[in-house]
């Protein structure tokens, strides 16, 4: 998509790594953004549900805000991605909090390209696609790109963190 920029995108570009943007109508309305992209980018783009992620962040017990990157039919395990995080507990960050620390709004917010870059977990089976989907760090504007590719640039560990 031409003209689109965001600090994810720039991410992208700047690394040189091959990636889409895929832009679709955001209704100011939905209140499950994830939901939002699967519905409208699905069927036109021939990828699966599962193929489509969300952002998550949280804040572990350790006080560490932190990312987790999920398949959007899927449920977070708290548990398990604080496991992989190396802490004991993690509760859903605070929303404001969300928002100043990684420069993003919720709904946007992108595992690159972060104000400051939060320790991230994706989970395992985006391992299974060639190509996965996760926000472009704005609503409506998803990046379409090799897992490899987003696991090495949010620096993020693999684990299998669905409930």
């Amino acid at each position: 998509m031409a003209g689109a920029s965001t600090p994810a995108i720039r991410t992208l570009t700047k690394s040189g790594v091959a990636h889409r943007v895929h832009a679709y109508t955001h209704d100011p309305r939905a209140d499950s953004y994830g939901t939002e992209a699967v519905d409208a980018l699905g069927a036109e783009l021939g990828v699966a549900p599962g193929q489509i992620f969300k952002t998550l962040v949280l804040e572990l017990s350790t006080g560490t805000l932190a990312v987790a990157v999920l398949p959007v039919p899927n449920t977070l395990s708290l548990k398990a991605a604080a496991a992989a995080l190396g802490a004991p507990k993690a509760v859903m960050a605070d929303k404001s909090k969300a928002e100043k620390t990684t420069g993003y709004v919720l709904g946007g917010i992108s595992p690159l390209g972060q104000r400051k870059q939060l320790p991230t977990v994706v989970d395992e089976s985006a391992l299974s696609w060639d190509r996965m989907l996760c926000s472009a760090g704005r609503r409506g504007l998803e990046i379409d790109l090799a897992p490899a590719d987003l696991i090495r640039l949010a620096a993020a560990v693999t684990a299998p963190i669905t409930a």
